[in-house]
């Protein structure tokens, strides 16, 4: 049985501080972006193609506002047999009430139609707590609603629209000057059928080469406790080594 290996790319955005909260915080930059793209292309035994790449941009409007938008894809196949296509977005604004507390909305959309999605929407607001904020140490936890619209790829099932609870909560820790460990993970609960949940994780490891060059190896698993059709399998993950350009 043939086993690929894809290079995927997951950005990390912005840039941390990493000040201590008595030390005095050094000017944030207004605008930053991230650009990565990865190509793997193999011939001989079995001829390959996978592609991925994503651009964020950060802006910080002012000193309690700041907004995000992110795009990208995931290609790939194998002797000419397409295996996987996702494309996906993100538009973010966040607001901070104080140095802890700050309030978020988040709008997303994706099209995976191996995982059985021809679209699925989702908008809603939430509010965050960051309980560690360095210098070695983040931990922040989000709580929010989505408004969900989801698009199926099989012709015999309808549209579907529901709200969903989100939870989310990602902790880094900074060992190095350069080297950091972060966790990611997100549930998703639909308020309309109980069995209707998924779940989102990322584990990376993060070492900078330059001021602008970093590499990036991580481990991403995609749960899907309900999908449709229910054939399709559950879970799909991604094992992934990206170079990561940054200003």
């Amino acid at each position: 049985m043939r086993k690929i290996f894809m290079f995927y790319v997951l950005l990390a955005v912005g840039t941390v501080s990493l000040v201590d909260a008595d030390d005095q915080a050094p000017e944030k930059k207004r605008f930053s972006n991230e650009t990565t793209i990865s190509l793997v292309n193999t011939t001989g035994n079995t001829d390959t193609l996978s592609l991925a790449g994503k651009n964020e941009m950060t802006y910080l409007f002012s000193e309690k506002w700041s907004g995000s938008w992110g795009i990208g894809a995931i290609y790939n196949e194998a002797d000419g047999v397409k295996e996987t296509e996702r494309y996906y977005t993100d538009l973010r604004a966040d607001y901070s009430i104080d140095e802890r507390w700050y309030g978020y909305g988040l709008g997303s959309w994706f099209q995976d139609k191996f995982s059985g999605f021809d679209h699925r929407f989702g908008i809603g607001p939430g509010l965050g707590y960051r309980f560690f904020i360095g210098p070695s140490h983040f931990l922040s936890l989000e709580g929010g609603l989505n408004y969900t619209y989801e698009n199926y790829t099989d012709p015999e099932e309808d549209d579907d629209d529901f709200l969903e609870g989100r939870l989310y909560g990602k902790y880094e820790w900074v060992f190095t000057e350069k080297t950091k460990f972060s966790q990611g993970l997100e549930y998703l609960q639909s308020w309309e059928d109980i069995d209707t949940w998924k779940v989102n994780s990322e584990t990376a490891l993060i070492t900078s080469l330059t001021d602008i060059l970093a590499l990036k190896i991580s481990y991403t698993v995609l749960y899907n406790n309900n999908p449709i059709p229910s054939e399709l399998k559950k879970t799909d993950t991604i094992f992934a080594t990206s170079m990561v350009i940054g200003f």
